[in-house]
């Protein structure tokens, strides 16, 4: 999922000097993570990522000092674990209900993270609705949520 492989892209960067996106995408590859020079750019540009002086001339990727480290998923967790009470889907459609006045910011938090797989959300007082390309997506994100909670 996105999420992983951005924090993959946030482990090597730290791990590794890496001055080109040719280069992330083949140390990705070996982590397992398969993708397209396009998707790599957009990892960069959700990142924040910079090319910062390496210090030998060169320079390298790394994560812009005015970006906080929380990442997406991090504030994705907290803020379900304050107010998402359950999640379930049919088809490929998931409802997030959460605590009273809360599901505008489980939206949003949804919304951030600009997940490719969700087509899009609604957000009520207690409910979120969200709409997959298909119901394998829906599924899969509804039991990531459930594993969070518990």
């Amino acid at each position: 999922m996105k999420n992983d492989r951005q924090t993959a892209v946030l482990q090597i960067i730290e791990e590794t000097a890496v001055e080109t996106q040719e280069q992330l995408m083949q140390l990705l590859a070996e982590r397992g993570f398969a993708c397209t020079q396009a998707t790599v750019s957009r990892d960069i540009k959700q990142l924040h990522l910079i090319k910062a002086p390496d210090g030998k001339g060169g320079y390298r990727y790394a994560v812009s000092a005015r970006m906080p480290k929380l990442n997406f998923e991090e504030k994705l967790q907290t803020i379900f674990r304050e107010c998402v009470m359950s999640a379930e889907n049919a088809q490929n459609l998931a409802i997030i209900k959460t605590m009273n006045g809360m599901a505008n910011a489980a939206a949003f938090a949804l919304d951030s993270m600009e997940d490719t797989d969700i087509v899009g959300t609604l957000a009520g007082d207690d409910t979120v609705l969200l709409v997959f390309h298909d119901s394998a997506h829906a599924a899969d994100f509804c039991e990531q949520v459930r594993l969070m909670l518990h």
